[in-house]
């Protein structure tokens, strides 16, 4: 297994209003997090926040290239990104406890926090596909050039890990500073990653 230090590139925030950062995603430009306020978008090479959608969001968030999936009160829901309209709910498969949300192959991928594991779900109908087995708290989800990468934080640890989509082997450790912990997690497709600060109401670009 690969262990390293996380190479921070950059942080954004504390944000106007926001207590805290929860889910993360990237729409190809702007990056979407979930907070107490709704979701936001934030502009990665300005900095600068541009829109705020009006839907509840305590947890993992998700693009599938149209609309964008957020996790919160124990179900998932399907919003228009230019209205804020929300299309289609199912029951999150953590029914509370759920943390990350990635979409890739078809599927919404969800991290289940203190139940150590990341569930495979049908987008339609909230079904579990298969579930991926952690030793640690799971917080965000995310694939990059098939790769599947998580967040953790337990106690007062926190990284960032590749592991094996079928057994749920860790390949690669990325280990965030002290008090550092990562909430939401998403890739730009390229070398970064993006991490969720939970309370510290910020956003941190890692290098992948």
């Amino acid at each position: 297994m690969k262990h390293r230090h996380a190479e921070i590139l950059r942080e954004y925030g504390p944000f106007p209003g926001t207590d805290a950062v929860h889910g993360v995603s990237f729409d190809g430009r702007n990056v979407w997090f979930a907070s107490d306020a709704g979701l936001q978008s934030l502009d990665p090479d300005s900095g600068e926040t541009a829109r705020k959608l009006a839907v509840p969001a305590d947890a993992g968030t998700a693009f599938d290239g149209k609309h964008l999936f957020q996790i919160a009160e124990a179900v998932i829901r399907r919003i228009d990104p230019e209205t804020g309209d929300v299309l289609h709910t199912i029951p999150a498969p953590g029914n509370g406890e759920d943390s990350g949300l990635a979409w890739a192959e078809g599927s919404l991928w969800v991290g289940q926090h203190r139940g150590r594991r990341i569930h495979q779900v049908d987008p339609e109908t909230g079904t579990v596909l298969r579930t991926i087995e952690s030793d640690r708290f799971v917080t965000g989800v995310t694939w990059v050039d098939d790769e599947l990468w998580h967040g953790t934080w337990e106690g007062e640890q926190s990284d960032v890990r590749r592991i094996d989509p079928e057994t749920g082997e860790v390949f690669e450790r990325i280990e965030m500073p002290e008090g550092y912990g990562v909430s939401g997690l998403e890739s730009d497709g390229g070398d970064r990653l993006f991490c969720g600060g939970g309370p510290s109401g910020k956003i941190r670009a890692i290098r992948r």
